[in-house]
């Protein structure tokens, strides 16, 4: 496949996406493209806390995150409403 069909296929599966799959593609997509190579901050955590993260990661990808505006709309009635 040439570089101009990966790009087209490629638009063609994101223009097909819907508002909230294209929003957390988006968000995929700007941390892979603003990824580093830098360990540093993963060497200088616990083994603890990279297995929190690992786990955190399978998660979220199985679906099983909330959203932050999910989070903040419960807090802003909790302590608004109080």
């Amino acid at each position: 496949m040439s570089t101009e069909e990966l790009k087209l296929r490629i638009f063609r599966q994101v223009d097909a996406l819907d508002r909230f799959k294209l929003k957390e593609f988006y968000g995929v997509m700007l941390n892979y493209l603003n990824c580093t190579k830098d360990t540093a901050e993963w060497v200088g955590i616990s083994e603890i806390e990279q297995q929190g993260i690992e786990e955190a990661i399978v998660q979220i990808n199985e679906g099983k995150g909330v959203s932050n505006e999910h989070v903040m709309a419960k807090l802003k009635n909790k302590y608004i409403h109080a």
